[in-house]
Formats: C-alpha cells, structure tokens, sequence
C-alpha cells in the first residue's frame, strides 16, 4: 500500500522514489466522516475570539469531547493561548483550525502537543489557519528558550496539513516516534536565529512535501531513529537548510530521500553532522538540489565542531547519492561546494556524486574536500575502509550546466528577532517547474 494522497500521483513518480515510503500514509477517516459523527466547536466551551481569552482550557475540553470519534473545530477568527494544550488518547479525530491562535504564555514545553492518537488530522479548511508563537517578545532578550508550536509524539496514520506556524519560541514542529504521516502545504516563518527549527522527524514511514521554512536553523531535517522518510518539494528560503542529525550515539537512519529541494540564502543545502558517535545511516538520496547565496552546499562533517564530541569510532554512513545537484554557492573559496569529511575511524562508502554543477557567486574559483571518504565522484577515493587525511582540489572555471532558475519568493532579507514576524499566505510553489501534489485548501 502506498500514501492514500501518492495513489492518484504514483505514474509521475519514480520507482526508488516511491520505495522510501513503506506503506500507506495519512488518517484512515475522512475529516467528513468525523464531523458526520461529532463536531465540537471550541466556542461552545468557552473559547472567544477576542485575542486574549485564553483558548487552552476550551481547546482541551473539546477534544475530550471529540476525541473518540470527530472534529474539534477553531473557528476564524483571532484567540490568545496562556496555557499549553496537550491532547491525548485520540482515535478518529481532526482538529480543523480556520482561525489564528496568538501565543500569550510564557511556559516551555509544547504549545500544542498531541500524543498516543491514531487516526488523526491538524489542518486548515480554507489555508487560513496559523498559530503566532511571537517569539520575538523572547529573542529581543537575547533567549531562544522557550515552547514549541507544535509537537506529535507517538501520532500514527496522521496528515497535517494547509497550516501556517510563525515566530516560535523555540522550535515550530516537532515529530517524535510518529508513524504513517503526511506534512503538506505548510508555511514556517521564524526569526534568524539558531534554535528555531522549522520541522524535525524522527519517526517511520513519513511524507513530507510542499512546504516553505524561513529561519536560520534546521528547515527540514531527519533526526535517529528514522526509516522510510520521503521529503519533497521543499523550499528553504533564507533558511539554516537541511540536514541528517545531529548524529550521535546509537544512530539508525535508513530509506530516506529528499527530492526537489530549493534553497535560497541558508546555512548549507544539505549538511550531515556528527562529532563522535555511533551506528549508521544507510541508503539515502538527495536529489534534484537547486541553490542559490547559501554558504555551504554538499556538506558532510563528521567532526562537526558546534557539537561536543560523543563517544564512539563515528556514525557509518554508506549508499549516500548526490544526484542533479545545481546553482551557485555564496563563497566558492571560501566554503566550496563539495566537503565530505567523514570519520577516520568509521570511513564512509558508497558514496556517489553524479550530475553536480554549481559555481561561486564572489571570487572565481571554489574548492572540493574529501576525508575518509570512498566513491565516485570529485575528491572520493575508490574502494573503501582504510581512513586518509584531507584531501583538496580547486577549480578555476565554471562547471557546464550549473546555471539553474530562482524562485519568484525569494526573500531580500531575513525576519529579525525583535519585531513581530507577518503571517504570509501559503505558497503556490515551493520548486522550480514543481506542482504541489494537492490544491492548497480553499483555493
């Protein structure tokens, strides 16, 4: 079985693209069946749309209503929440917010959390929904402490979808031991600083396509243990970018695939990063990569110096692809497009480069660097095991091809973090000649 979404769209899909899922993503019941078996408006337990009563108490009221079977509904209009609601115990249930839900607490931990739900959907009816975590009030202070926006936590057969999260505190979204799930047609929109993830997964069979991170940290990222991950069309836009980890002890990362990812003014296109560690992440492409203005672009690091060392020979990384890689990066010379250093202890294997052009957009040369490193492709060595010292070469003329087309919504500058951040709309595109798999909600 593959995802109920992925069925109509299978013929346009490639075959290893659609082996990273290993069965059927999404809720099992409709969100129409569900308001055919209850509805429960959060308004009538005591929600306003006054933008300070707080609507925690009501939206947990709700769903205990709801929970067994229905929809909790969040009608539009502006409401405030103080306090943190956690929901729990869910079975064939959706939470269909249409209106904007303003962050009015102070407290850490999760501003919505839900967890051990079965049969589940967060998502917007008209693509109007948001939640407004106004994290800046938090970063003007010089702090990135404080919640998350959204968190799920042993969710399966799930979709959220049609969403829009702004300014975290902390980080937005969070998946944490989830199973069989659907990410789409989502905005994320937090203040340029570390600290304020857009998404993170460390779960099973998970699809996550369509969506647009802004912030200066992770934008899509695949954290231990996860299996079975597809991520696609994905538009980091001024953004930390990418990334598998950090990496440490006891890693299990397998079967993952990201596939039509723009990045525009970030960190890195793709960055694996461990320092030390353990176990392994195997059979994993990234492919179609368009990138422009980020600082680095193909970047493994096993000894990655923003994160203290953990014990161990390093994370064994093996049947890695790089695959239509295309655009520019910010500063060839000084951080070139291909770094692949991988521990000397824990050499890495398989890993190929194919069909990678990008060129330096200040300077006229770039580097490539290898450690450790076996394949094909640029400075990796053939064969395998045995560690080597760093090796360099620089190029000091533009590669055919790596002239690759931008996006109409690329930001001139990144949101601060001591104003507010503006609620965008929802994108239309998220890749260049990409169509998003489902009409945005409402439109």
């Amino acid at each position: 079985m593959l995802s109920r979404t992925l069925l109509s769209a299978i013929a346009l899909l490639p075959a290893l693209v659609v082996a990273q899922l290993s069965g059927t993503v999404g809720p099992s019941t409709s969100a129409a069946k569900k308001a055919a078996t209850k509805t429960c408006d959060v308004t009538k337990y005591g929600a306003v749309a006054d933008k300070s009563t707080d609507i925690g108490p009501p939206l947990v009221s709700a769903w205990a209503d709801c929970k067994s079977g229905g929809v909790v509904v969040v009608p539009k209009g502006d409401y405030a929440i103080a306090t943190w609601a956690t929901l729990t115990g869910g079975s064939k249930v959706a939470i269909q917010l249409d209106g904007v839900i303003y962050r009015t607490g102070t407290a850490g931990g999760n501003m919505i959390f839900i967890e051990n739900t079965d049969d589940f959907e967060l998502f917007s009816s008209k693509g109007g929904g948001a939640i407004q975590g106004n994290g800046y009030q938090i970063h003007a202070k010089g702090s990135s402490s404080g919640a998350r926006i959204l968190r799920l936590y042993k969710v399966t057969n799930f979709s959220v979808h049609d969403l829009v999260l702004v300014d975290a505190p902390a980080f937005h979204f969070s998946m944490d031991t989830c199973k069989n799930g659907e990410v789409y047609n989502m905005a994320i929109r937090g203040g340029n600083m570390g600290g304020l993830d857009g998404i993170d997964v460390w779960s099973t069979n998970i699809w996550i396509h369509d969506v647009m991170v802004t912030n200066k940290d992770e934008c899509v990222t695949v954290k231990s243990p996860a299996t079975n991950i597809l991520v696609e069309n994905i538009y980091c836009n001024w953004s930390g970018g990418c990334a598998l980890g950090s990496l440490g002890a006891n890693t299990a990362i397998s079967k993952v695939t990201y596939k039509n990812v723009y990045t525009w003014s970030s960190n890195q296109m793709l960055m694996i990063k461990s320092n030390g560690g353990s176990g392994y992440v195997e059979d994993v492409v990234f492919e179609n990569f368009i990138g422009h203005g980020n600082a680095y672009s193909l970047d493994i690091d096993q000894y990655w110096s923003s994160m203290s060392t953990v014990a161990g020979d390093g994370v064994q990384l093996s049947n890695v692809t790089f695959k239509n890689w295309k655009g520019t990066e910010a500063n060839g010379a000084q951080r070139g497009p291909v770094k692949i250093l991988c521990a000397d202890k824990a050499p890495c294997t398989g890993i190929s480069v194919t069909d990678f052009a990008m060129w330096t957009e200040s300077g006229s040369k770039q580097w490539y660097a290898c450690q450790s490193a076996y394949g094909s492709g640029f400075c990796l060595k053939a064969g395998s095991a045995k560690s080597y010292g760093v090796t360099t070469s620089t190029q000091t003329a533009a590669p055919t091809g790596y002239s690759a087309a931008k996006m109409a919504g690329d930001l001139a500058t990144a949101f601060g973090t001591t104003q507010s951040i503006p609620i965008p709309t929802i994108p239309t595109s998220y890749y260049p000649g990409a169509t998003p798999y489902s009409a945005i909600a409402g439109r």
